[in-house]
């Protein structure tokens, strides 16, 4: 089966709907999805845990594990507070991982460089501690001038303050390049692709996913957000994951089911308490998509 590595399923777009969506996902060959734990900022970090909780025992859907963490945009409000918080969901054992953490230069809005490096330093110190690995956001944008190179910046410091920890993580929405890539892969990182892989002027990320080693990837929605061709444009939701999961096995040669075996396994590589007990390939047979 495929694994969502990436979803907001706490978004306000999703509110009434997570029933039927989980069941929309299971039934689209989708049996794990890891639930993003950013919230509408650091005071609402907690809802994917409270999601995969309440969907822990309920049959015929998705397992659902989470990660808690303030995104870069909330930066500024990495406070005190923030970061105990972060430290006890950090504490919970469905809280696989923390993130998305990171750096964010798009928006000119966003909190100054300087701050979200803070954030981003203060919360992979809290995730040493916990011995959990990172997801990582890496957003590049002009918005604070064109030497703010955002791939530069987090992962000269991903190879400083992460490296030495040996925990790894995750390159969410990969949009760097190959050198970027391979950075990355130095420091034990996956690298997962989300559906704006599959837009038309992606070639060059498409080439990245072609040329990765199998055991580095992973395969996301990042929902609410980036609908994958050809859903390009509507909400975002895990059942889609699968047109991402295609256009990656049909840029590597290999067929679909084979690209979700070794996606499904590079994350339980990495999350090895998210395992599933007997055949981690249950439920319902992976649809091909075109």
């Amino acid at each position: 089966m495929l694994i969502d590595s990436h979803a907001h399923l706490d978004h306000s777009r999703f509110a009434g709907d997570l029933d039927a969506l989980l069941a929309r996902a299971w039934a689209s060959g989708v049996g794990t999805i890891l639930s993003i734990g950013i919230g509408e900022g650091p005071s609402t970090m907690d809802g994917a845990l409270r999601l995969a909780r309440a969907y822990r025992a309920k049959p015929q859907l998705p397992t659902l594990w989470a990660t808690a963490g303030v995104h870069p945009q909330d930066a500024g409000k990495c406070d005190t507070l923030a970061l105990a918080n972060l430290h006890a969901l950090l504490d919970e054992p469905e809280v696989l991982a923390c993130g998305e953490i990171g750096l964010d230069f798009f928006h000119p809005e966003n909190p100054p460089v300087a701050q979200q490096r803070e954030a981003f330093r203060a919360q992979m110190e809290l995730a040493a501690a916990h011995r959990k690995p990172v997801v990582i956001h890496c957003r590049p944008g002009e918005a604070f001038g064109p030497e703010a190179d955002a791939w530069q910046q987090t992962l000269s410091m991903l190879e400083e303050t992460w490296r030495p920890t040996g925990l790894g993580g995750i390159l969410h929405c990969f949009s760097g390049s190959q050198q970027d890539a391979d950075r990355a892969l130095g420091l034990g990182f996956l690298v997962s692709f989300a559906g704006n892989l599959t837009y038309p002027a992606a070639g060059a990320l498409r080439a990245v996913a072609a040329a990765l080693p199998p055991e580095s990837l992973l395969v996301e929605t990042d929902c609410p957000f980036l609908a994958p061709v050809p859903e390009r444009g509507k909400r975002n939701e895990p059942a889609l994951v699968g047109h991402t999961a295609a256009v990656v096995a049909q840029v590597r040669g290999v067929s679909a089911e084979a690209l979700a075996r070794q996606t499904s396994a590079n994350f339980f590589s990495l999350f090895d308490g998210a395992r599933p007990a007997g055949n981690p390939d249950r439920g319902p047979g992976l649809p091909l998509h075109p």
